[in-house]
């Protein structure tokens, strides 16, 4: 019989950080992690070198070890207000959210992460860049940054494998669980294609790939929810040197609109200078845009790009927010023959499309090589559209040049934060022994709250 003392659904940041910090301070427990995906040396995406996606099952870019943020980019948000990266401060308190996050942070270092933190030097450049934010009515959130880079996000999370598997903790991969052993509304396992696998306590530490697989799970065994937020917005992409001032002083900018006419939330996300634009595949089937940047010098381009998403909260009777976001995709997946569309923002603000003539004369070229040229306004609702075209106008009073003609929008990109469990201070939900981490949760939105809510799961859940 497969018994274990833990289970943990998903070898992403929260899950690897709980199952750490668990076995530091209960070495004796047997751990089971599964994880629907690869290990990370065998985590690679085939399209970086042929341009041409595979349609690897999972999609490479986003499930496997250390998820999708480590292996996209790898940036951590040093924000000791908790007003970057998710919702976790909400559940544990300004102390302790401070304690865990130097605490989390300290392991990063250790394993190599650079020591190097960006924004949190006051300047010059920082006043003129906070004065000119507050003058076009954004609000500049001033977080430190800590960019892993690419390549040096695989090497830290390949020490994170090596380091577990020390500690015999047992992962399986490529094993996707299909479902949740429930009697007398507690939880007692999980099951895959070909095995039961049984445990005092399970921890779901899923990303945004799996919201929907764990929002199904949620309606089946009547486990207490509600709606969350939905981003949904475009990929932008200009020249670098348009974004070389911001670039050099904040790293990743985080700048929020509230829209003039509508008063929508719109904020810049993942912010990748001299970086590449990415496809990343949901469900084997949807394409959606993404963003990373590298550490060396020799893989930079000569293009920045980062996301402008504007968060969606609905409310009832409305209760299928990720459909929603899903749908928006899927039209632009349609229009672009299973791709990305790219469209020039000159052409977006002149309701027309944009053609292949048009996008080879172009002062930036995409670095995402099989985008398709096409139009957005038949994508997006017009809401959106507009938060979206105010926002651009209010980022070229900081960043001069940014709204030229030539800067380049790829849709869609969407985060699904939107199936927010309840849960106790252990991140218990209604059903017994069942604790949810992370981003699927809807309690973090990024690498290092992911990584603390695995933290302190650990150190508030009692074995004795």
């Amino acid at each position: 019989m497969n018994q274990y003392d833990l289970i943990i659904v998903g070898a992403g940041p929260s899950g690897i950080f709980a199952a750490l910090e668990t076995k530091k301070m209960y070495p004796n427990l047997k751990i089971l992690m599964i994880e629907k995906g690869r290990s990370i040396e065998k985590r690679n995406c085939p399209k970086r070198k042929t341009n041409i996606c595979v349609d690897c099952t999972p999609c490479n870019i986003i499930s496997g070890f250390s998820g999708a943020g480590a292996f996209s980019d790898g940036k951590l948000s040093i924000n000791e207000h908790g007003e970057v990266g998710g919702d976790l401060i909400q559940y544990i308190g300004a102390d302790k959210y401070k304690e865990v996050l130097k605490y989390t942070d300290q392991i990063y270092l250790d394993l190599g992460a650079d020591t190097k933190i960006y924004g949190i030097e006051s300047s010059i450049e920082l006043d003129f860049i906070r004065k000119k934010a507050i003058q076009s009515n954004l609000k500049l959130i001033e977080s430190g940054v800590r960019h892993l880079g690419t390549e040096k996000a695989y090497e830290i999370y390949g020490k994170l494998q090596k380091h577990l598997n020390a500690l015999n903790i047992e992962i399986i991969f490529n094993t996707p669980v299909k479902d949740f052993i429930i009697e007398n509304n507690a939880i007692i396992g999980v099951t895959t294609d070909n095995n039961k696998y049984y445990a005092k306590k399970t921890v779901v530490g899923i990303g945004r790939d799996g919201s929907q697989w764990l929002k199904d799970l949620c309606e089946k065994h009547n486990i207490e929810t509600e709606v969350g937020i939905i981003d949904i917005g475009v990929r932008m992409e200009c020249d670098s040197s348009i974004t070389k001032l911001i670039d050099s002083i904040t790293y990743e900018s985080k700048l929020l609109n509230f829209t003039k006419t509508f008063d929508d939330k719109v904020r810049t996300f993942c912010w990748n200078p001299k970086g590449e634009v990415t496809e990343e595949r949901y469900d084997n089937h949807l394409s959606l845009v993404n963003g990373h940047s590298y550490k060396d010098n020799k893989l930079k381009t000569n293009n920045t790009n980062f996301a402008l998403l504007v968060s969606l909260k609905f409310t009832h009777p409305f209760k299928t927010p990720i459909e929603y976001g899903k749908h928006i995709a899927s039209l632009a997946n349609m229009l672009a023959g299973g791709k990305i569309l790219v469209q020039r923002y000159g052409d977006f603000k002149r309701g027309r499309r944009t053609t292949i003539e048009r996008l080879e004369k172009n002062n930036v070229q995409p670095t995402l090589k099989d985008a398709v040229p096409g139009d957005l306004s038949l994508v997006l609702p017009y809401r959106i559209m507009l938060d979206i075209v105010e926002t651009i106008e209010a980022l070229d009073n900081i960043i001069e040049g940014f709204a030229g003609d030539g800067t380049l929008l790829y849709g869609v990109e969407a985060k699904f934060y939107s199936n927010k469990i309840k849960v106790s201070d252990s991140f218990e939900t209604n059903i017994k022994n069942l604790h949810v981490l992370g981003d699927g949760a809807g309690i973090t939105r990024g690498l290092i709250q992911a990584s603390m809510n695995g933290v302190v799961f650990a150190r508030q859940i009692n074995w004795n």
